[in-house]
């Protein structure tokens, strides 16, 4: 491996979903979701291992179709519409230290961020190592949608500023501070912050931008047709 550190990444992709039905491995331009994550992990050379993480037996042949390894099927406990993130990702790190394998960092790589790129994968290791910090997150401009415009309505209808409002109506984005919304594609995490600190996060965390055209989040059939929609445009329908 070109890097010093050792990178897991962790697909987790359980059965159960509620926006949409099987989400993890619905069609998307004639391949399951999770084909898209796994086309851009297998070929980063940042990666040590990669992994998916589920307790549902077509995901886990889809994922092995896909050249996923899926060397144990995670616990039903950890499979719950309310799980948190954190606790699946340590469950995999501590099956892999119990036979002797151990890491430097986690790559947390959600099969519904289906436009990330091998070099956002490569390119966050890159920068995590020679920043030394806790972690890296991708992240997205608000763009238009910045929280200085947003209104507050009560219930008899009446709009209201909330108190971090724009200082006049219609103010210019120009002159609004520049914010940035989390947007899955990346969440790279050393391995002391997330089992000591229970943090994907921690202390120190750098920012990857991603451009607006590829930070898309599915959850939604609606946000299933934006993608299909992006993906012809951008050609990525007819592979990297």
């Amino acid at each position: 491996m070109n890097s010093s550190l050792r990178v897991l990444g962790i697909v987790p992709a359980r059965g159960g979903s509620k926006g949409i039905l099987r989400k993890n491995i619905v069609p998307l331009l004639g391949r399951p979701l999770l084909a898209y994550t796994a086309r851009a992990a297998l070929p980063a050379k940042r990666l040590t291992r990669v992994i998916l993480s589920t307790d549902d037996e077509e995901i886990a042949r889809v994922g092995r179709e896909c050249g996923l390894d899926v060397p144990f099927m995670r616990p039903a406990e950890l499979a719950q519409d309310d799980t948190p993130m954190i606790p699946v990702l340590q469950d995999v790190v501590r099956w892999l230290e119990k036979r002797g394998e151990e890491f430097d960092a986690v790559f947390t790589l959600q099969p519904t961020n289906p436009l990330r790129l091998t070099s956002d994968i490569d390119g966050a290791i890159e920068l995590l190592e020679r920043t030394g910090a806790d972690s890296v997150i991708a992240l997205v401009d608000v763009g238009e949608r910045h929280p200085a415009r947003m209104k507050i309505v009560t219930e008899d209808g009446r709009v209201i500023d909330p108190p971090f409002a724009e200082q006049f109506e219609g103010q210019p984005r120009q002159q609004l501070s520049r914010l940035y919304l989390r947007e899955g594609s990346v969440y790279l995490t050393r391995v002391d912050v997330l089992m000591r600190e229970d943090s994907l996060k921690g202390r120190d965390c750098r920012a990857w931008i991603m451009p607006e055209e590829r930070a898309w989040n599915i959850d939604t059939p609606f946000d299933l047709f934006i993608v299909e929609q992006m993906m012809k445009r951008l050609g990525i329908d007819k592979g990297r």
